[in-house]
């Protein structure tokens, strides 16, 4: 298992090499500029099409936009805001935040190509149903000459999708919240038990398909952001004394990298926190990786730009927000320095010192939460790339392969986990990425069409309006 835990972290390693990463955020920033930071120009209208100002039920596409958006959500607003900001912080110290707040900022822009590419080019599965992801794209975008491109983000995906991951994190977590504290003696029984009992929970929602996991997680991730909001802000004001400081040095700390720990990439530590930072990003809201549009691309609505538009929310909410309160409540109570624990361990740590007694469990109830929901979007994910290789006929069976992954994650390292989603999340973003660049002006045309029609019918509703 130590040979294998190394090689994982090699390949990882490797993977996200100096081409990944300019093709990432250089290739983000590229549509960021080029698109005149269109998703900063139209946040208001964004948030007016997720309230569903502008639902059609005659649309195509299986789920509304907020539903989109909350299936989504609920496999970024996860662990990664939890045990992986704490992973973070724990290798690169405050200042990897920030290489993940830029992360989140040019991720915004990625999701919105990638995302209305999704809904632009949806192609149709074995059973005839619409369909939309990266390699559909592929295949309606770019030809079928480029399918080998697409037959490599869906195999890629089928590891990627795993949720081994979320599910070590809340094993850890009900490891040392609930039972550690109550004198029961944890270890492999113990996990093993854990894993079976989520993969009861998993296997009722997700073998119902999309829309069970749609209204199901739509549910579940406003009052899950909420409560987790409410819970870090007590901490915050406990400790308000601390939060000036802490907030300054995520910015002083970018670029020093004083509490770096980890591996040194281009040649300095600095180089080796920018990289930890936009993986933890990467891996926190998921933008440029293709996961979302899979699900975006499902959306009811002929209007790809609306997609586009509501898909860019995620990275803002995801990394800016809830990503950047947790980050605080672990810098703020000092626990980063004071103690050896990582991943979610180290942010209970934080919630048990500024909230006693209540802080703990009130994190366990998030982290289930968290991690439940995620489990259940992972699914349809990995079904979506099965369903593309084989056929619609057998995507069900990635299920029974995807539930049997729950109990390996429960029972494994967490350096291995993060390690091997971290590698082929990588894997999934080049023929995501390379795709979106080469269709991004098409994005910008329809664009164009989209806010001139806009423009158009505000002006016949003014007109109206006066007559």
């Amino acid at each position: 298992m130590i040979l294998l835990d190394d090689l994982i972290a090699r390949f990882a390693s490797f993977i996200w090499g100096l081409p990944l990463l300019i093709l990432l955020i250089g290739g983000g920033f590229y549509l960021l500029v080029r698109s005149r930071f269109l998703p900063f120009r139209y946040l208001v209208h964004a948030v007016q099409v997720l309230r569903g100002k502008y639902d059609n039920p005659n649309d195509p596409g299986e789920i509304s936009h907020f539903q989109a958006l909350a299936t989504a959500l609920a496999a970024t607003v996860g662990m990664g805001n939890i045990a992986g900001v704490a992973v973070a912080i724990a290798i690169g110290g405050p200042g990897a935040i920030f290489w993940m707040w830029i992360s989140a900022i040019i991720g915004m822009a990625t999701k919105f190509f990638t995302c209305s590419l999704a809904v632009m080019y949806r192609g149709k599965d074995s059973a005839g149903e619409i369909q939309g992801g990266p390699m559909y794209v592929i295949m309606e975008g770019l030809g079928k000459k480029w399918k080998s491109l697409a037959v490599f983000f869906s195999v890629a995906g089928l590891v990627g999708a795993l949720p081994v991951f979320n599910v070590n994190q809340l094993t850890q977590a009900v490891n040392f919240i609930l039972l550690a504290p109550n004198g029961v003696e944890t270890g492999f029984t113990t996990n093993l038990i854990i894993g079976l009992i989520l993969v009861g929970i998993t296997s009722v929602v997700i073998f119902g398909g999309l829309h069970r996991i749609s209204k199901t997680v739509s549910k579940l991730v406003p009052s899950m952001v909420l409560l987790y909001f409410v819970s870090v802000l007590i901490i915050l004001y406990v400790n308000i004394d601390q939060v000036p400081y802490y907030f300054k040095l995520i910015f002083t700390d970018a670029f020093s990298a004083t509490y770096f720990t980890g591996d040194s990439f281009l040649g300095g530590v600095l180089g080796g926190l920018i990289i930890l930072g936009i993986r933890r990003g990467a891996f926190s809201n998921e933008a440029g990786i293709g996961t979302a549009p899979m699900a975006h691309g499902a959306a009811k609505t002929n209007e790809p730009i609306r997609e586009g538009l509501v898909a860019m929310l995620g990275p803002a909410i995801d990394t800016l927000v809830v990503c950047t309160l947790t980050a605080l409540a672990i810098l703020v109570t000092g626990v980063w320095q004071t103690t050896n624990v990582n991943g979610v361990s180290l942010t209970a740590a934080a919630f048990d010192q500024s909230i006693p007694v209540f802080g703990n469990y009130l994190l366990m109830l998030c982290i289930a939460i968290f991690s439940i929901s995620s489990l259940f979007s992972y699914s349809y994910y990995g079904t979506k790339c099965l369903s593309f290789l084989i056929g619609a006929d057998k995507k069900h069976y990635y299920n029974y392969f995807y539930v049997v992954s729950i109990l390996v994650g429960a029972t494994t390292s967490l350096s291995m986990m993060i390690n091997l989603i971290d590698g082929f999340f990588a894997l999934m973003a080049i023929p995501t990425m390379l795709s979106t660049l080469i269709l991004a002006p098409k994005v910008l045309k329809e664009a164009k069409k989209y806010f001139g029609r806009m423009k158009v019918q505000r002006k016949e509703k003014l007109a109206a309006v006066k007559d």
